[in-house]
């Protein structure tokens, strides 16, 4: 593991804060200054930012059933509720894999692991989300071509990969992208208002039963799924 991962991964910040701190001369490794960011240290190496010693902490991921009303960020300028709130202050160094808007609830995931964030919200795996739409009126049919073909949102295509009904007013829908807010923003487009938004499956990982507000441990065989090599599997919705 390179320097800077080693750094971020000891939750000193990011990667780049970790080169920038690197460049400046403030890491030491075994006593004496390090500048090569190619360093590679051992579990016998000591390394030190700014005279305080470091070590990367075991992988640990949690997942999380956020509430609506939560921002998912570590604090928040206007003192309301975050996800850390409803956390054991022994996770405070956790960070959250991507974000739901503070009115959507379901399925957070919060790692220390940054390897396994990279994976799950790089562009190029596609990760499937899924997401339970409860809508302001009945559901037009007649609409979905328009959300599978896409919309402009921000400047590129946002798209639906995948909508079933479940009722009247309720349905299932699959994103493969990360656009800020681009389920309520498509809804929008075409003329609805979401009353309710709940992700509820992230690759394999189902939020399932668990209770609002709650938190559980990963599995391996959990944290295994989340692998991309594994996403070929994923059983698809019927899209309409």
């Amino acid at each position: 593991m390179r320097l800077n991962r080693f750094l971020a991964a000891a939750g000193v910040g990011s990667r780049r804060h970790c080169d920038e701190l690197i460049a400046a001369g403030r890491v030491t490794m075994n006593g004496k200054v390090c500048i090569n960011f190619s360093a590679q240290p051992g579990p016998d190496d000591h390394v030190k930012v700014d005279g305080k010693l470091v070590h990367v902490a075991p992988a640990f991921t949690i997942m999380l059933h956020k509430p609506a009303g939560f921002v998912s960020t570590r604090k928040d300028p206007h003192a309301r509720d975050t996800v850390f709130d409803l956390l054991p202050q022994k996770f405070s160094r956790l960070f959250n894999i991507g974000r739901l808007d503070a009115q959507t609830g379901g399925l957070l995931l919060l790692t220390n692991d940054g390897e396994l964030a990279q994976r799950l919200t790089h562009p190029r795996y596609k990760i499937e989300k899924e997401y339970e739409v409860t809508l302001d009126r009945s559901w037009d049919p007649a609409l979905a071509p328009r959300l599978l073909r896409g919309i402009f949102l921000d400047g590129q295509r946002a798209q639906i990969t995948q909508l079933r009904p479940v009722t009247r007013t309720k349905l299932r829908v699959v994103l493969r992208q990360g656009i800020n807010r681009q389920v309520r923003r498509m809804f929008e487009g075409v003329g609805y208002r979401i009353k309710h938004l709940v992700r509820v499956r992230i690759g394999h990982l189902r939020l399932g039963d668990l209770p609002r507000g709650h938190w559980r441990a990963l599995t391996k065989r959990e944290l295994d799924s989340l692998r991309p090599n594994q996403y070929l599997e994923i059983p698809r919705l019927r899209s309409e």
